[in-house]
C-alpha cells in the first residue's frame, strides 16, 4: 500500500442496504473497492465528515430455538441515557448497571475517546451464557462508528467512552441500556443482558489535523520541503493500533513523488511540508484526509487513522539548478578553467542522505574528461566551470541534471548528486609550454640551442604538487643533445635559450608531454608536468645537419693523408684512428652527446658509395654545402 490517494471519500459508520450488520449498533461502517493502484494517481481524497444512517440490516445467526431473523430492522436504537456510567469492575454493582472491566490498557495513551469521536474496534457479543450472538470478526471487518451521537446502544456509547486505542475492554449491558423488553424479534430476546468483549482499533475526531511529531532532526538543514518539490522517502505505514500495512523498507525502494500538488493523500501532501533532508518524523493522519470511508480496496479498510514514519532522503525542485560551495579555494589561482578545457579532478560521490556511491579515490586513478562539451552529466559540465587548480568544491547536482528519472547503476532514479571534487589539473589542447625564470647569472650571453649538449638538474612534479622524479635525489645531471628527440617535446622546448646557472620552471600540457597514456606507474595520463630546472653545462652543439667539422683549413691531400699505407683504399679501422686523431689534436669537433664510434662509423659509411666495406679516392667527397666547415 503506497501512501499516496484512494477512493472517493462518503462518510463513515453507516453500512450499505442489505448487508450484515451488527444486532446493536443503529447502522454499520462499510468498505468499498477501488482498482489496485501502486502509484499515486492525480486524484485524492476530499471528502467531509461521516454522516449517520439509522438502519442496519441484522445478521442470520441461529440461536438454539430461534428462527432466522426477519428482515432488516427499521430502527434498532430504543433509548439513549445521558452521562456515561463510571468504569466498574465486573461483578460490581447489580444487573441494572452498566459493567466494564478493562482487560487490557496499552502503556501509552496518547488520547482516549470522547462523545463525539468516531472509533473503528472489534467485538464479539455474547448472552451471559457464553453464546454468541454477533462478531465483528466473523466480518473480518471491524465496526465504524461515531461515540455519543445516538448511532449506539446506550450502554455502548457509554462503555467505549476513556477507551484508548489497543485497550480490550469486557462490557456487561444491562437491558434497559440495550434492547429492552422488546428485543429484536428472533435475535434478542427480550430483557437480555448482553456481553462484549471490545477492542478498540482507531479513534479520530471530525476536527483532527495532520499530527506531525519529529523524533530526529539534523544539525544542519539548509532547505526544507515546500510545494510542488519533489522528494524521496522511506516510510513504515502504519494503523493506530501499530499494525503494520506497508514499507518501502520493504520493497527496498525509496517512495518518490511531488509534494503538494495532489500526488498524495492530502494528510500526507501537509505532513511532509517543512521536512530536512535526513529528518525522521511520524506523521498521524485521520481518514479524511487520508482513504476516507472507502480504504483502498486492499489494504486499508475504511475510516483507518493511519501512521507514517517517515525518513526524508532527498528533496528538489524541478526549478534548481546546481549549487556550488568552495571548501578550499587556493590563494594564487592564476586561471579559471573554461569550456573546452581538459580536467583532471578526484571527487566522492554521495546522494543527498550521504550514501556513497562512487570515488575516483578508490580507483587510485583521477576521472580526466573535457568540461564544457557533454563528456559529462549537465551538472558536473557547469559546475566545473570557474575552478582554479587546486581547488576543492562541492557540486550539488538535482536529477535533472544528472541521471534523471532512470538513474544509473547503483545510483537510484530521480536522485539529487553531490560531488566533493578536487581539482589536480586542467590545461587546453591549444596551450604551450609556459616558462618561468626565476635566475639568471650576470653573463647569460651564451644560449642553448638546437643541438647544444646540455647538463641539468630537475624536480619533476605535478601541478598539486606529486614529486614524480629528481635528479638531485640521484646524485647525477641529466644530459641530453637539445633538439634530437632525447626528451618530451615540452622539455625540449623548455630548455631552449638557457644559459648556464640559470634556473627556470617549466610547465608542460600532456599533448607536450606523455599525452594521454602517461608512463605507467610513473607518470598519470593526460598529467600536466612541471619541472623545476637548473642548467648545469653547455657544450656548443655542431650546425644542423653536422656531425663532425674541421676546426681549420682541410688538407688538399685528406685521402692521402687518411690512405696511410698509400694502397688506394681506405678501411674502417684507418678511417676511425684518423678522425679520432683529429678530434684529439683539436683539429676536428665531433657532435657532443653522442656515440663518437657510433658517428665515426656512420661517416665511414656514407663514403663507402658501393658498400664493399672500403673507400677509395673516387667514392671519397666533402660536403659542400658550407665554405668554412666542412664535414666527411
Amino acid at each position: 500500500m503506497w501512501p499516496g490517494g484512494g477512493g472517493r471519500e462518503r462518510g463513515g459508520g453507516c453500512c450499505r442496504p442489505g448487508r450484515a450488520g451488527s444486532l446493536f449498533h443503529v447502522c454499520k461502517g462499510r468498505r468499498t473497492s477501488r482498482p489496485d493502484q501502486r502509484r499515486p494517481s492525480s486524484v485524492r481524497p476530499r471528502g467531509s465528515p461521516p454522516r449517520p444512517l439509522l438502519s442496519s440490516t441484522p445478521m442470520a445467526i441461529r440461536a438454539r430455538s430461534w428462527r432466522p431473523p426477519p428482515p432488516p430492522l427499521l430502527l434498532l436504537l430504543l433509548w439513549v441515557t445521558g452521562q456515561a456510567a463510571p468504569v466498574a469492575g465486573l461483578g460490581l454493582g447489580s444487573d441494572s448497571e452498566l459493567q466494564i472491566e478493562r482487560r487490557f490498557v496499552p502503556e501509552e495513551c496518547p488520547r482516549t475517546v470522547r462523545s463525539g469521536d468516531f472509533v473503528r474496534y472489534h467485538y464479539v457479543g455474547t448472552f451471559p451464557d457464553g453464546q454468541k450472538f454477533d462478531s465483528s470478526y466473523d466480518r473480518d471487518s471491524t465496526f465504524n462508528v461515531f461515540v455519543g451521537k445516538g448511532q449506539l446502544i446506550a450502554g455502548m456509547d457509554q462503555a467505549l467512552v476513556g477507551m484508548c486505542v489497543n485497550e480490550r475492554r469486557f462490557v456487561k449491558i444491562p437491558p434497559k441500556l440495550a434492547y429492552g423488553s422488546d428485543g429484536v424479534s428472533g435475535v434478542i430476546p427480550p430483557d437480555s443482558v448482553l456481553h462484549f468483549d471490545v477492542l478498540l482499533m482507531d479513534i479520530w475526531n471530525s476536527e483532527d489535523q495532520v499530527q506531525i511529531h519529529t523524533y530526529f532532526k539534523p544539525p544542519s538543514c539548509p532547505r526544507t520541503i515546500q510545494v510542488s518539490d519533489f522528494v524521496r522517502y522511506h516510510y513504515n505505514g502504519t494503523f493506530l493500533d501499530g499494525t503494520l500495512f506497508d514499507s518501502s523498507h520493504n520493497r527496498m525502494k525509496t517512495y518518490d513523488t511531488y509534494v503538494g500538488i495532489g500526488w498524495l493523500i492530502p494528510g500526507m501532501d501537509k505532513g511532509l511540508l517543512g521536512m530536512c533532508v535526513g529528518e525522521k518524523r511520524i506523521i498521524t493522519i485521520p481518514p479524511f484526509l487520508a482513504y476516507g470511508e472507502d480504504g483502498d480496496g486492499k489494504d486499508i479498510p475504511g475510516q483507518a487513522s493511519l501512521v507514517f514514519d517517515v525518513a526524508l532522503l532527498d528533496l528538489h525542485n524541478p526549478k534548481d539548478g546546481i549549487s556550488i560551495e568552495n571548501k578550499v579555494v587556493p590563494e594564487n589561482c592564476e586561471r579559471r578553467s573554461q569550456s573546452g578545457d581538459f580536467l583532471r579532478y578526484h571527487y566522492n560521490g554521495t546522494l543527498l542522505d550521504g550514501t556513497f556511491f562512487d570515488s575516483s579515490y578508490s580507483r587510485n586513478r583521477t576521472f580526466d574528461t573535457y568540461i564544457g562539451q557533454g563528456y559529462v552529466i549537465p551538472g558536473i559540465d557547469e559546475g566545473l566551470l570557474g575552478v582554479c587548480i587546486g581547488e576543492k568544491r562541492r557540486i550539488v547536482v538535482p536529477p535533472h541534471l544528472g541521471y534523471g528519472e532512470e538513474g544509473r547503476g547503483n545510483i537510484p532514479g530521480s536522485a539529487v548528486l553531490v560531488f566533493d571534487i578536487h581539482v589536480i589539473d586542467f590545461h587546453n589542447p591549444s596551450d604551450s609550454i609556459s616558462i618561468t625564470s626565476h635566475y639568471k647569472p650576470p653573463d647569460c650571453s651564451v644560449l642553448s640551442k638546437k643541438g647544444d649538449y646540455l647538463k641539468y638538474h630537475y624536480n619533476a612534479s605535478l601541478l598539486d604538487g606529486t614529486l614524480l622524479d629528481s635528479t638531485w635525489n640521484l646524485g647525477k645531471t641529466y644530459n641530453i643533445v637539445l633538439g634530437s628527440g632525447q626528451v618530451v617535446l615540452g622539455m625540449d622546448m623548455g630548455l631552449r635559450e638557457m644559459c648556464v646557472g640559470e634556473k627556470r620552471t617549466v610547465i608542460i600540457p600532456p599533448h607536450l608531454g606523455y599525452g594521454e597514456a602517461g608512463v605507467d606507474g610513473e607518470v598519470p595520463g593526460s598529467a600536466v608536468l612541471v619541472f623545476d630546472i637548473e642548467l648545469l653545462e653547455l657544450v656548443a652543439g655542431l650546425p644542423e645537419g653536422y656531425m663532425f667539422v674541421w676546426n681549420g683549413e682541410v688538407s688538399a691531400n685528406l685521402f692521402e693523408e687518411i690512405d696511410k699505407d698509400g694502397d688506394g683504399e681506405v678501411l674502417l679501422e684507418e678511417f676511425s684512428e684518423y678522425i679520432h686523431a683529429q678530434v684529439a689534436s683539436g683539429k676536428g669537433k665531433l657532435a657532443p652527446g653522442f656515440d663518437a664510434e657510433m658517428i665515426v662509423k656512420n661517416m665511414f659509411t656514407n663514403q663507402d658509395r658501393n658498400g664493399d666495406g672500403k673507400v677509395t679516392a673516387e667514392e671519397f667527397k666533402l660536403k659542400d654545402q658550407e665554405t668554412k666547415h666542412d664535414e666527411l
